[in-house]
């Protein structure tokens, strides 16, 4: 007979045989990447063996077999035959020879961590789970703060009969595992004192688009098993990998403080474990630091080279003494099975008035009656194909989960169990709702959106969709650059396996009016502010920022770092803000620093403000998150843009205010372009040539100022034509300018997205880039490719 215990260091990843799933990484990583820095905490694993010796000294190999063909044959339920193996499995007695040699290797970790008995966690772990093709999230038990010997055989007693939850046995059928040849190792290994820290989960890929440069991190105080079930809404951070084996740079691209209403806390004697709630400092609190975020991103990136693919890790924070642990690693399951070459899409039209939103889990759309269910005792009364709504799930909602055409949470964060089946499931869902559960009412139809970035929306009665699947490998090259126009960071990353040659208009004010939403003069000169619900709100957002205007720095650099990340390594061109003055009003505080104009279109806009004293200090800003996006974060594919700039001397005033915030042209390989919006940039093109390293041609306000046509009048719309012949000498001159004074030139512009003739008029011209909407991007790829191939034929 072999052993019954193995202490992790002698354990590696091929022993799943022998330890499981959990217990072989655990070994793993202490055995080979201990020595990158990384701490995991000690202990032992009973082996399989171990298993099968107690099921067979208890008799039960064939009770199993005989009460799973009573269930399988219709004979019994699955809920009396998980119980009453479950009940027998409890219920055993150890051989004499096996327990000796638990209680043995738990005084020796008692002696090795200086405790008399010492707190452990007692995890499952069984020799069929955390595959790369089935993630077995949640179908066996764990138990925290085990103490002392007679606690430690009660919970691998428990362990072995988890191996038998209802869910357990319902999964490995549903995925075609033999029960009998499936067996459990218990994990005995230090406790973490996250009950004094936080803990928490995270993913070396982005969960929802399978973006594979993102490390995200959910982080809640206390331990972990709160954000793993979902019952508090974590904070959330997302760190881009490319840039991490760098220590100079702190690439952080999020950073989103959840809620976290509760905490996991040790119990006393009669409970291991119990509830509290947090204080309002904690709520108000990030659980980690950027240093610790880093640390745990770096020990994530570490992980996945070593394994070879995506990971899913728990991590633990000792609040004794301030270390960082990782307590699992297993595959990430989802993405490793998505189709590489296919980018499937949802569209949505038309749709109802706004019922409830929370973090988007998935991508897709669905939409069907609602089903309010707040406890699993009602379970039964879920009907086929409904919206599932509820406070939070475990692994017992599983098989009414699998019959929900969408799931909703009040509840939770991307790596609470509702977001990691439902993944598994291929179903929609939003978690993390805060109010579905009185925000709708059961029967009524609703249209649950997961389409729209990272965050997920209901809308009240079915709204007009429809899904679509790109291949990848249809989308031919260009010669020409075929760039997106993106403003969105939080939907950014659902388009980065398309081919594109980085991000051709990435507009400022996108951020700043929908993730900062404060005037940036407010800030600058917040004490003088009179409006008084203003100020309130101001305090409210800034919260946790002791100068205010680092909010505003703080904010619009993670924004762009994020849309910056999908481009790396091809270059993003950040167009500075660019709101009219009637728009800059609408921004909180900002009524107070802006004139009124009657034609705010061609008034106070893009390079006038930068250096007026009207709006310098607000400039100022601007420049300084450029500059954190460049040299902190070190996203040096960042190319600045100019808007609606009138003159050369007033490029020349402009890029001397960036040069007094740090932003200096050809510094460190800064680029500046400029939009050539206006006829006088076209007029004098080889003049600003001289000032800017390239051109972008925005259609839209250079065919209004052409053609001397109001954009926005609808009584006009019908003069309003980009293919105008007007139009077209102006972009075909600065095109030839541009390339005769060696500068780049592109165009931003709706028109090559709307006319596939327009984008073969651009090739014909000999444009560098075409920028267009990521909806459009295929149909102008291929447009442009028809024209590249056309204009060869031509001898062009």
């Amino acid at each position: 007979m072999g052993a019954a215990i193995i202490w992790f260091e002698n354990v590696q990843r091929h022993d799943v045989a022998k330890v499981g799933g959990k217990n072989a990484s655990l070994g793993e990583m202490i055995t080979a990447l201990s020595s990158r820095g990384i701490e995991v905490p000690t202990g032992f694993a009973t082996t399989a063996e171990a298993y099968w010796r107690f099921i067979d000294a208890n008799g039960l190999r064939e009770p199993i077999v005989a009460w799973l063909q009573d269930w399988e044959s219709g004979k019994a339920s699955l809920a009396e035959t998980g119980a009453a193996i479950r009940k027998a499995i409890v219920g055993g007695r150890w051989p004499i020879d096996i327990e000796k040699e638990i209680i043995a290797a738990y005084r020796e970790l008692s002696r090795k961590l200086d405790f008399g008995d010492a707190s452990v966690a007692v995890r499952s772990s069984a020799t069929a789970e955390d595959l790369p093709t089935a993630s077995f999230a949640g179908q066996q038990e764990s138990f925290l703060n085990v103490v002392g010997e007679e606690a430690l055989m009660d919970g691998c007693r428990r362990c072995f009969a988890s191996l038998f939850t209802d869910r357990a046995i319902s999964y490995r059928k549903t995925n075609g595992f033999d029960h009998m040849k499936v067996a459990l190792s218990v994990g005995v290994q230090q406790m973490v004192r996250s009950d004094l820290g936080g803990a928490g989960v995270m993913f070396s890929i982005e969960t929802e688009t399978g973006f594979d440069k993102v490390v995200l991190i959910n982080a809640a105080w206390g331990l972990g098993e709160y954000v793993v079930k979902g019952v508090v809404d974590p904070d959330e951070y997302r760190v881009f990998k490319p840039l991490l084996t760098d220590a100079a740079l702190a690439p952080i691209l999020q950073k989103r403080r959840g809620t976290k209403a509760g905490k996991l806390i040790y119990g006393d004697t009669g409970a291991p474990t119990r509830g509290v709630a947090t204080s309002a400092d904690e709520q108000a609190s990030l659980v980690l630091s950027d240093e610790e975020i880093l640390t745990l991103a770096r020990w994530a990136l570490a992980i996945e080279e070593h394994y070879g693919c995506p990971m899913d890790i728990e991590w633990a924070k000792d609040g004794g003494n301030n270390r960082i642990y990782i307590v699992q690693a297993r595959p990430e399951t989802v993405q490793a099975r998505a189709a590489a070459g296919l980018l499937p899409t949802y569209h949505l039209g038309k749709k109802g008035r706004l019922l409830a939103k929370g973090l988007a889990i998935g991508n897709a759309i669905a939409a069907g009656p609602v089903c309010l269910i707040d406890r699993p005792e009602d379970i039964g009364k879920f009907v086929d194909g409904a919206i599932l709504v509820t406070t939070t799930t475990d692994p017992d909602w599983v098989p009414v989960m699998k019959r929900a055409s969408a799931i909703v949470t009040d509840h939770g964060g991307r790596t609470s169990h509702a977001a990691i089946v439902s993944r598994e499931l291929g179903v929609p869902a939003i978690v993390g709702s805060g109010n579905a559960m009185e925000a709708l009412r059961s029967g009524v139809v609703v249209t649950v959106s997961c389409a729209e970035g990272d965050e997920g929306f209901i809308y009240e009665g079915r709204a007009e969709f429809k899904a679509e699947t790109i291949s990848l490998a249809d989308i031919p090259e260009t010669r020409t650059k075929v760039m997106l126009n993106l403003a969105d960071p939080q939907s950014a990353s659902r388009w980065w396996r398309l081919p594109a040659d980085g991000i051709g208009l990435a507009r400022m004010e996108f951020v700043i009016s929908n993730a900062i939403q404060i005037h940036p003069m407010a800030l600058v000169h917040f004490d003088r502010l009179k409006d008084r619900q203003a100020r309130e709100r101001i305090t409210a957002l800034t919260a946790g920022y002791p100068e205010r205007t680092d909010y505003f720095v703080d904010q619009l650099a993670q924004g762009l770092a994020r849309l910056a990340a999908v481009a790396y390594p091809h270059p993003i061109i950040v167009r500075m803000s660019d709101f009219k003055t009637n728009e800059y009003a609408g921004l909180c505080g900002g009524a107070e620093f802006e004139p009124q104009e009657e034609n705010p279109m061609i008034g106070f806009r893009g390079a006038s403000r930068y250096y007026s004293p009207k709006y310098r200090d607000g400039f100022a800003l601007e420049c300084r998150a450029i500059k954190r996006l460049r040299e902190t974060m070190g996203f040096r594919n960042v190319v600045v843009m100019i808007p609606f700039c009138r003159s050369v001397a007033e490029a020349e005033k402009v890029l001397a205010v960036m040069a007094e915030n740090g932003l200096v042209r050809g510094a460190d390989g800064l680029e500046v372009y400029v939009m050539c919006e206006i006829p006088s940039n076209v007029v004098l093109a080889s003049a600003f040539a001289r000032s800017f390293d390239g051109f972008s041609i925005g259609s839209n306000d250079l065919t209004q100022l052409t053609l001397g046509v109001d954009r926005d009048s609808a009584d006009l719309a019908p003069s309003f034509n980009e293919q105008d012949e007007a139009v077209k000498w102006m972009i075909a001159k600065v095109i030839t300018e541009a390339r005769q004074a060696g500068a780049k030139i592109g165009l931003c512009g709706q028109a090559p997205s709307d006319h596939p003739d327009f984008a073969a008029f651009l090739v014909e011209c000999g444009i560098d880039s075409v920028s267009v909407t990521p909806d459009s991007f295929v149909a102008v790829k291929v447009a442009v490719a028809a024209a590249e191939k056309a204009r060869k034929t031509a001898g062009g």
